[in-house]
């Protein structure tokens, strides 16, 4: 794979109490917003007291930071585990969407966190995150730019295409599941046929 993940994941604390923490603060945060969100509320709904997740997390934006890099580095290695450079680009880019797509339907507490809240993380934390994040959307400029050389893929600016396929997996955390769209296998599916359509590929015109 041309992209690696970066390293040990720094500042999610490795505790099974630390973990539940974190999975608590995810369905609150998507819930009600990390602003609306109170450390006390989520350590009611564990059956703690509030004082219970400061020696886990000193901070509410500590606990986010926390779920932010979790989150990024499992839909990151979700992603790499299912490119596989030596296929076509096609191939790979069907394998990548339909794999980003689902890892958002899938979690999509934990995506809706990380995908919307992140404007109150630290200048410092956030600039953590956004190295995953563009570790991310490498993969899919990588994926672009192969099909591009090979001609199987036609399209304008390698930067727009990627915001665009990138932008398929996100919103999903915004409204999955629906009635019509209930099956994260089958959407995921039908949005790697959209991405074909979207790079020009030469079996989706």
């Amino acid at each position: 794979m041309t992209a690696t993940a970066p390293g040990p994941a720094d500042g999610v604390p490795g505790s099974k109490a630390a973990a539940r923490i974190r999975r608590a603060a995810c369905e609150v945060f998507a819930a009600k917003g990390y602003g609306l969100a109170t450390t006390r509320e989520i350590a009611a709904s564990l059956g703690m007291s509030p004082g219970a997740v400061y020696p886990h997390y000193k901070t509410k934006e500590s606990l986010l930071f926390a779920i932010a890099t979790e989150g990024h580095r499992a839909v990151l290695d979700a992603l790499l585990a299912a490119d596989d450079p030596a296929r076509s680009p096609t191939e790979r880019l069907r394998a990548a969407i339909a794999s980003f797509v689902r890892w958002h339907a899938e979690n999509r507490a934990i995506a809706r966190v990380i995908q919307y809240e992140l404007r109150a993380l630290t200048d410092d934390h956030f600039e953590l995150i956004a190295g995953l994040r563009r570790a991310t959307t490498r993969v899919f400029t990588e994926i672009a730019e192969a099909g591009a050389a090979s001609g199987e893929f036609s399209f304008g600016d390698v930067s727009t295409v990627t915001l665009a396929l990138t932008s398929l997996g996100i919103d999903v955390s915004r409204w999955f599941p629906v009635r019509n769209h209930a099956d994260a296998d089958d959407l995921a599916d039908d949005y790697a046929e959209i991405a074909l359509r979207i790079v020009g590929a030469r079996a989706a015109r």
